[in-house]
């Protein structure tokens, strides 16, 4: 039995979804990213309403960890520490690039090709890494500077799925290629729920005081003269 929360806000688009053993109840969404720091917990209040759900029913709060948006991965990753802190409930922590795959192989149920998310990073630099149809890593999660022969040798060998805001401007600069297709992805919090579900039957949790967020490079701020 799990009954679990799962917060994402590594995009613009935020979300809170609530699961029981591994269905999904209920999604929220959030699209405007200036308001994740508020908009977050009315959700997570009101979907728990909705669903006659109150904190000590829950056994798990997941987040999406990164990388992403170093102001939305703070955002979420603080409220998701919060509430485990307030309600003693651990914390489990997902990819976001994983939930990303997870979310397109689940429109596709392709298990022979891979899967490729892509998150802008501004410029030509995207986060991204490669799975393969059992969402096992190919290729790690890394900053990468886009060239039109990236991916050349991932392409060469199989079809591969390409996502996220960030594929638009690969695919802009691509070398075309038959085995790269392009698919439609929205960020949603339900994507989560496989990957924290099992997450939570093998116990993966996380150190509640610790924990950071995945943000893959230094965040760097501009000094005002």
């Amino acid at each position: 039995m799990s009954l679990i929360l799962h917060i994402d806000t590594a995009t613009s688009v935020g979300s809170v979804c609530l699961s029981k053993n591994g269905q999904v109840l209920q999604t929220l969404v959030n699209e405007k990213q200036q308001d994740h720091a508020a908009s977050m917990t009315l959700f997570i209040k009101e979907v728990m309403q909705q669903q006659g759900i109150v904190p000590g029913d829950l056994d798990a709060v997941a987040v999406s960890a990164g990388p992403g948006s170093y102001t939305g991965l703070r955002v979420g990753v603080a409220t998701a520490k919060g509430l485990c802190y307030t309600w003693e409930k651990p914390l489990i922590a997902v990819s976001t690039l994983q939930m990303m795959a997870q979310g397109v192989l689940t429109q596709t149920q392709d298990n022979n090709a891979l899967y490729c998310p892509m998150l802008d990073a501004r410029r030509m630099e995207v986060y991204t890494a490669i799975y393969d149809g059992g969402l096992n890593v190919i290729v790690d999660p890394h900053a990468l500077i886009l060239t039109p022969d990236a991916f050349g040798e991932q392409i060469s060998k199989q079809k591969i799925y390409f996502f996220g805001n960030g594929s638009d401007k690969w695919q802009q600069l691509m070398t075309p290629n038959e085995h790269a297709l392009f698919i439609p992805y929205i960020l949603n919090a339900a994507d989560m729920v496989p990957l924290a579900t099992a997450a939570y039957e093998h116990k993966s949790f996380e150190d509640v005081a610790y924990f950071s967020p995945f943000y893959l490079k230094p965040f760097h701020s501009t000094i005002k003269k």
